[in-house]
């Protein structure tokens, strides 16, 4: 499963843990303004905004799991099983493939209001990437600077939700989430007082212990209340260095662990990735499994003007620096 957040000090920050069993070779990519974005029902888009994002390149098309594009306009897509429906094609609205929707948006759109203009018009369409890529079930994340939505794909129709907390996680429905943060309202940062009864004197023996029945266990919906009381309670410099580590140390308190998730056939889930992307200077971040050194690509270093895709291969050995 995955966990999305958007994160504000002096700067704007947008990332993402990526939980799943397995691979595609993803890298991080940059699609620049003149590369060819070809739609399947909207054609070919020839100039467009540069993207920067993790994706899996096929047939040189960016699938991407999560992007940001040059005016600071982010996108993830998460995995939604059960719940996410893509819809038959129909003729009153532009009909986008769900592996081109943040292509298609991020092309396009400045920010969250122009995202939402676009999104009165579309439709996700049952379209599958190839025979053999099949269409994921996903729903996602949308945030510019200042704010950020969800958008689901449902069997009912397309769902837009203002999203206050800037934290995506997986099943359920996002206005469930949202509700399930009610559960947890008593929880603090600060030492817990007395509550039970007046008649026992009864007092703190940790630190920590407002935040007693916060949960800890890898569920999305226990990743999501997780997320937002660390995000929502966490205080950071305003120093670039300050700011991506407290990102990825909000990230953390949400990834899982190899063995802690089995998939059966030996298989277990773990946070293939984590990313954060400094949403006004381009600057995409990330970590891996094995490699917990943060490393960054500028997109602003590479020639936006290209007509090629910029590919990197993650670093994903750990890099150990020797202090002796």
């Amino acid at each position: 499963m995955c966990t999305a957040i958007t994160y504000n000090t002096k700067e704007h920050y947008f990332g993402r843990n990526l939980d799943l069993e397995y691979s595609y070779k993803e890298t991080i990519t940059i699609t620049p303004r003149n590369y060819p974005l070809e739609f399947r029902r909207k054609g070919e888009v020839k100039s467009h905004y540069a993207i920067i994002g993790m994706a899996f390149v096929s047939d040189n098309y960016p699938l991407y799991y999560d992007a940001v594009n040059e005016k600071g306009l982010g996108m993830a897509g998460l995995n939604f099983p059960g719940n996410a429906y893509y819809h038959e094609e129909t003729k009153d609205k532009d009909n986008i493939a769900p592996f081109e929707f943040i292509p298609w948006i991020l092309s396009q759109c400045a920010n969250l209001k122009e995202a939402r203009e676009l999104l009165e018009k579309i439709n996700i369409a049952k379209i599958d990437f190839s025979e053999n890529l099949k269409a994921s079930p996903l729903h996602w994340i949308i945030a510019d600077k200042e704010s950020a939505i969800t958008v689901e794909s449902l069997e009912g129709g397309l769902k837009i939700y203002d999203n206050p907390v800037g934290v995506l996680t997986n099943n359920p429905t996002f206005d469930i989430h949202m509700f399930n943060l009610n559960n947890y309202m008593s929880l603090s940062t600060l030492p817990p007082v007395n509550n039970f009864s007046k008649k026992l004197n009864l007092n703190p023996y940790s630190r920590g212990m407002g935040a007693l029945g916060l949960p800890g266990d890898l569920s999305s919906a226990s990743r999501f209340v997780k997320a937002v009381f660390t995000k929502m309670n966490s205080i950071s410099g305003d120093l670039e260095s300050e700011s991506i580590s407290q990102f990825f140390h909000i990230l953390n308190s949400v990834c899982q662990q190899r063995g802690c998730v089995y998939m059966g056939d030996n298989k277990y889930e773990i946070t293939i990735y984590s990313s954060c992307v400094n949403m006004d200077k381009g600057i995409y971040y990330y970590t891996t499994y094995e490699n917990s050194q943060i490393t960054g690509i500028d997109m602003n270093k590479e020639d936006l003007d290209s007509k090629d895709l910029i590919s990197y291969d993650l670093i994903k050995g750990q890099q150990i620096l020797m202090q002796n």
